[in-house]
């Protein structure tokens, strides 16, 4: 069934945007998956590699998916976004998709019922990981007038990978600050990174990442950024609660400066491509592409 809104096209445009930050964060994340000695260096001098093209990882194949998803529908569609997902892994498995997703994403393109593959990690659980969060800011971007639907669409967004509420969480935190971060691009919304980190306290469920996301919260934009990711985390654990926490306090630290976020994102190493990508797809919404830096642009693998 197609749900596409009224104003599809404009909404749909703004998640590609989102896409756009996001994989550009991812690339340049990437690039500093270095020895240690060399990663400070380059932090330190804010030197790129040289290495071109930068490649984007399994955070942008899977948003996508979701945008792709986004353009056919107008809603996550998890039976369409399940299958998407499967068929991109089979077409390019060499994106740095962790196990987990690896077994599930397996079992759906093999036939198996995304709902029974998701909940099948973890002794049946599902996944609390960060894959969740790394891709949705396309959803936060396309839904962003009405923060009741963000919640429910990124939350559809997950599900088909993520069956732990927590995991869950951790896209809806994003998708949140994704939207915020679009009104404020918008006008519709003072750019004040402490309100954006309000509103998606407010709007995340209960659970570890809103645990974390809430000691962030007490954390001045001034303190260092090491200083924050040893109490929140930086992505070691690959879960929603150590790494959306962090990636949101970035985000909403440097909501006027697309370059800026992204050089303090990856002076907290651990995930790095991931919490890049998460802060490059928050932080795009307010700025516009046009503050992205045309080298870096450039540098970046084409999209499919």
């Amino acid at each position: 069934m197609n749900h596409r809104l009224a104003d599809h096209s404009a909404r749909l445009a703004r998640a590609r945007v989102a896409l756009e930050g996001l994989s550009i964060g991812d690339a340049f994340g990437e690039t500093f998956f270095v020895l240690p000695e060399m990663v400070e260096a380059l932090i330190e001098s804010r030197a790129l590699r040289d290495q071109r093209p930068w490649g984007w990882t399994d955070d942008t194949a899977m948003a996508l998916s979701i945008v792709a998803v986004l353009a056919e529908h107008g809603t996550i569609d998890r039976d369409a976004l399940a299958t998407a997902f499967a068929d991109r892994y089979r077409d390019d498995p060499g994106r740095g998709y962790g196990g987990t997703a690896h077994s599930i994403l397996v079992a759906i393109g093999e036939g198996t019922p995304w709902q029974v593959a998701a909940r099948s990690a973890f002794s049946g659980e599902g996944s609390m990981g960060n894959g969740g969060a790394m891709r949705v800011a396309p959803v936060g971007a396309y839904f962003a007038e009405d923060l009741d639907r963000v919640v429910e669409e990124a939350r559809r967004s997950a599900e088909p990978t993520h069956a732990h509420p927590d995991g869950q969480a951790g896209a809806i935190a994003i998708a949140v600050a994704a939207a915020v971060a679009t009104e404020i691009g918008a006008g519709r919304r003072s750019p004040s990174g402490r309100a954006l980190v309000d509103e998606v306290l407010i709007r995340t469920p209960t659970g570890p990442t809103r645990d974390a996301l809430q000691t962030m919260s007490r954390f001045d934009f001034d303190t260092d950024v090491r200083t924050v990711a040893a109490r929140v985390g930086c992505g070691r654990g690959v879960v929603s609660s150590d790494t959306v926490p962090l990636a949101v306090w970035c985000a909403a630290r440097h909501l006027d400066n697309f370059e800026e976020a992204l050089w303090t994102t990856v002076s907290a190493l651990g995930d790095r491509d991931t919490t890049c990508a998460i802060v490059g797809g928050i932080v795009v919404m307010a700025t516009g592409c046009d503050v992205i830096p045309a080298e870096w642009r450039a540098a970046r693998e084409p999209l499919p």
